[in-house]
């Protein structure tokens, strides 16, 4: 699989799960624990391919998860911070997405990218360049615009759902689930940097599958003890779009967010972290588009500025990443000469 094609997988596994999950919402889904579970349920399909990977590793005596100095219990410790992370942020977006327009809670979550850069300053030592800079400062301004946007949405429709308690509720729940998200990137890197100590196919994908079991057991619990699992029946028969149509909305979340997971490995073994992180986001902005011409939400003045400083920002973060990969290639370019 070369780059573009994990590009690909990245970009429209991400923004086809985020609308497949607000049309869950829309046509009658209520369930908020269900919406995080669905987010990594579908992590089984990932198994074939990390079997034969394992298996050529194997051959090759490659194949050793954990590193000799480091316990299993400091391994096992990491899997499962990243798992409860992982399932409270994912829990927090579907809020985001059950109180929000989707094309508002997208350009919100961009902000995950802001985060990601003050936590790798003190997990990563990231250094702060001016491009740095400059995309925090646009990523932030993007942010508090759409405050000023659920006040206009506040005071135009004044229906329960478009109550401004609902939105205050829905923004504050995205901004918590992008700090988680921008966290979560950040502890990630670290865990590979400081814990497993290499950047391995097996190792990312056991990182990957591992936080992905504990999170699925996490939301999994969630969905019982909060109650909802009793209202799934209901939910299901009264779903507008039918009880078919219902339980393949939820597959098909479940298959994007895989899709999109396995193109962030490929780019993780073939790239680097770091850029499969920023690529991540990168999708953001693509959802308030596709959010206009499948939801037939409005694009007014004050949320395309917002989606246009949000792009500005990602460029900016990403060009970052590009000047220090081809200083990264000029540096090995020189030694390899000497």
């Amino acid at each position: 699989m070369g780059e573009p094609q994990e590009v690909q997988l990245c970009l429209k596994g991400q923004s086809a799960a985020t609308l497949l999950g607000k049309l869950y919402y829309d046509k009658g889904g209520n369930s908020k624990w269900m919406g995080a579970f669905v987010q990594f349920v579908g992590f089984p399909i990932l198994l074939p391919c990390y079997y034969i990977s394992s298996l050529k590793s194997t051959t090759t005596n490659n194949f050793n998860w954990k590193q000799p100095s480091t316990s299993t219990s400091i391994i096992v410790l990491m899997y499962v911070t990243l798992g409860f992370i992982a399932a409270f942020e994912c829990y927090f977006f579907s809020l985001g997405l059950w109180y929000l327009p989707v094309s508002t809670y997208a350009i919100i979550s961009s902000s995950q990218l802001a985060f990601n850069a003050f936590f790798s300053f003190f997990l990563n030592s990231m250094k702060f360049s001016p491009y740095i800079i400059n995309s925090l400062v646009l990523l932030t301004i993007s942010s508090i615009l759409l405050i000023f946007q659920t006040e206009i949405e506040t005071e135009v429709d004044h229906s329960i759902e478009s109550s401004k308690k609902k939105q205050v509720i829905g923004f504050i729940c995205t901004i918590i689930a992008s700090i988680g998200e921008g966290l979560l990137l950040s502890l990630t890197q670290f865990a590979f940097e400081k814990v497993l100590k290499r950047e391995t196919f097996n190792v990312v994908m056991d990182v990957i599958i591992y936080q992905s079991i504990v999170a699925t057991c996490v939301t999994f619990i969630g969905l019982f003890a909060s109650g909802e699992w009793n209202g799934l029946q209901n939910e299901m028969e009264k779903y507008e779009m039918g009880k078919t149509s219902y339980v393949l909305n939820l597959v098909f979340i479940a298959v994007t967010w895989q899709l999109y997971s396995i193109g962030s490995v490929g780019l993780i073994f073939e790239v680097s972290s770091l850029f499969a992180d920023a690529l991540s986001v990168l999708a953001e902005p693509i959802v308030p588009i596709l959010a206009v011409i499948f939801f037939h939400e409005t694009m007014n003045g004050i949320k395309a500025i917002s989606m246009v400083l949000a792009i500005w920002g990602f460029t900016s973060y990403i060009y970052h990443h590009y000047l220090d990969k081809t200083k990264f290639d000029i540096e090995n370019r020189n030694t390899n000469q000497v």
